[in-house]
């Protein structure tokens, strides 16, 4: 682990700019919970697993229409969460190196922690959009959600669209979505791929992005093929076939406190 972590710190060392690739590991050491599979979702979630449901049922926008105190009693809960959280220590390194970021998650995280130029790829949970849609149009998310802890159902008003005062939903892309509204999550992807075009060397720093979902892992493969390299980090799927790959089977806080102080 010496050596990687050496050889990373030179990749750093030498690079013009730093992309960061951020998946759900990510936030795992500011006590977010970890969806791993059906049984960590569960344990996160202790009603889901008395009611058999697991997170692709629930991150699905069909229930918006169809059980709108259910959809939203899982969302208002994650809302709560995320604007409760504390960014860990990780992410002042990272923005300690300059790095501009490319990340799945939808906790705002980053945004928390500094960072202005993200790339939320899947949208925000701290955004909003008409459930419709009734016009392509993403506002910032101000709402109060109820949640019961018991049943992790929505009570009281709902959030609505202030255009044709239907319901409202996060502006996030949720499984098997149609009417997912991408204009706001375009833009920041546009100025990121504008960014990355005058970045020079570039070092790809990927952290906590698993292959379930693999768009964060593909997207840092990608940006880093032609430039100056990639540093994986992940606790259970550190591999590297990059061929300026370096791998750190580590959490996210801990690498990037050892890759602080090495660079």
């Amino acid at each position: 682990m010496d050596d990687a972590l050496q050889r990373a710190a030179a990749l750093l060392r030498g690079a013009d700019a730093v992309l960061v690739a951020a998946g759900a590991g990510m936030g795992v050491d500011s006590g977010l919970p970890d969806f791993r599979g059906t049984e960590g979702f569960w344990r996160a979630y202790p009603p889901y697993a008395r009611l058999g449901l697991a997170f692709e049922e629930l991150a699905d926008p069909v229930h918006f229409a169809s059980d709108p105190e259910l959809a939203w009693g899982f969302y208002g809960h994650r809302l709560h969460l995320y604007r409760a959280t504390t960014p860990h220590e990780g992410f002042d390194v990272l923005r300690g190196w300059g790095a501009r970021v490319f990340t799945s998650n939808v906790d705002g995280q980053f945004q928390r922690a500094g960072f202005t130029g993200v790339a939320e790829v899947h949208g925000s949970i701290h955004h909003l959009q008409c459930v419709l849609p009734c016009r392509q149009e993403v506002w910032v998310n101000d709402a109060e959600v109820e949640v019961d802890p018991e049943t992790m159902r929505a009570v009281g008003e709902l959030p609505a669209c202030p255009h044709c005062g239907g319901l409202a939903r996060p502006n996030i892309l949720m499984f098997g979505d149609g009417d997912w509204v991408p204009s706001r999550s375009q833009g920041q992807l546009d100025a990121l791929t504008d960014w990355r075009r005058s970045a020079g060397r570039l070092v790809v720093v990927e952290v906590g992005a698993g292959k379930a979902v693999p768009t964060v892992r593909r997207y840092a493969e990608l940006a880093s093929a032609a430039s100056g390299g990639l540093i994986r980090v992940n606790v259970r799927e550190a591999e590297v076939r990059h061929g300026r790959g370096v791998s750190l089977a580590m959490p996210a806080l801990e690498a990037l406190r050892a890759l602080d102080a090495v660079v």
